[in-house]
């Protein structure tokens, strides 16, 4: 009974966009590859199509992914303090990687310091903490404002950072954030990338103003990309990751969210393929170079767009390595986390833990 009632309400929460929702074509994007052709070995033919391009190129990313997360330093921030309490300072600084939307390659966040009154734990000096939050897709300018503002109250400064072609980095020929997930194989691999160097240098930004412990929350595709954050940049204590799959394919194949995506992919790939196609992007590459990190995973019982066996198959794994974790289960589904009582809840768990870890 509670799941039906929960998935009926699912889907018409998804109904509300469906009519931005545009079925792209499939495209290898073999364009979006950024490298020089790699050399071979005289008498060996290059790849001649572009699928075989484009497995190549992922295969020689999958050999070295430090370099491909790992952005050129800058020291070009523009912080500017907020205009009324509550609001968020402006933080905007270029981004780790050029696109070919100028708009894109600008990351705008808001910055939230910490409560002041909040400076103590049991009569200690409390070291200053602060996290990067990572909205979940085509979230607008205010999504997750609200839990940057209860982090404040519990003594946690936070960065809200908007993700790739979000708000004002999408270009005016977008009218959904199409760009960051897409039918576009490596262009999709190639926006995930550029989303976790802009969050790589949001928490360099944190470290060079005096933050010395440093987390991660991040909500849907927002805690894919912590994930993959996480696994490359040491800065990082604790992550909280709402809504999380092992494989990023899997949920573009399966979710309700995806589902005009899907339609792009299908005919052209298998569900199989894009495991090893997105290979670079899927947090189950990375696990054996998890850190010993605090960790908490929140998913949803009657989740449609992030299917709940991929779920508990990445919390079962992570356990099976005896990797620090806890699991909190929300009873909705997966837009109806963002609705009372649900979201109440959902903040309680993700600020709670992250008030305890860091």
């Amino acid at each position: 009974m509670i799941r039906r009632v929960i998935h009926d309400w699912e889907l018409r929460l998804a109904e509300v966009s469906r009519h931005e929702r545009r079925v792209r074509p499939f495209e290898w994007g073999d364009d979006w590859i950024d490298e020089a052709p790699i050399l071979l070995p005289a008498g060996t033919p290059p790849p001649s199509s572009p699928r075989d391009r484009v497995a190549a190129w992922v295969q020689r990313v999958m050999a070295d992914t430090h370099a491909f997360y790992t952005p050129a330093p800058t020291t070009d921030y523009e912080f500017t303090p907020e205009a009324s309490p509550g609001e968020g300072a402006s933080l905007i600084y270029p981004s780790g990687y050029t696109t070919p939307h100028p708009e894109n390659n600008v990351v705008y966040a808001r910055y939230f310091p910490a409560d002041p009154l909040v400076k103590r734990r049991g009569g200690t000096a409390r070291a200053r903490r602060a996290v990067v939050v990572l909205p979940q897709w085509n979230a607008d300018a205010d999504g997750h404002v609200g839990l940057c503002r209860l982090l404040a109250k519990i003594g946690i400064a936070s960065i809200r950072i908007s993700l790739p072609y979000h708000d004002r980095r999408r270009p005016t020929e977008l009218v959904r954030a199409d760009y960051l997930v897409s039918s576009n194989i490596v262009r999709t691999l190639q926006v995930c990338r550029q989303a976790v160097r802009d969050v790589r240098l949001a928490l360099w930004w944190l470290r060079d103003q005096g933050y010395e412990r440093l987390g991660l929350l991040g909500t849907s595709i927002g805690s894919c990309l912590a994930m993959l954050t996480a696994c490359h940049e040491p800065l990082v204590k604790a992550q909280a990751l709402n809504h999380v799959s092992p494989y990023f394919g899997d949920v573009v194949w399966r979710g309700l969210s995806t589902e005009h995506v899907r339609r792009g992919l299908d005919g052209h790939v298998a569900c199989e393929d894009l495991r090893d196609l997105w290979a670079p992007i899927s947090p189950w590459s990375f696990l054996d170079r998890i850190p010993d990190l605090a960790t908490l995973m929140v998913y949803a019982r009657y989740d449609l767009s992030f299917p709940v066996d991929l779920s508990r198959a990445l919390i079962e794994e992570w356990r099976r390595r005896g990797l620090p974790l806890k699991v909190r289960v929300l009873p909705c589904g997966h837009y109806t986390t963002g609705a009372a009582p649900f979201k109440y809840l959902d903040a309680w768990y993700l600020g709670r833990f992250l008030a305890q870890r860091l």
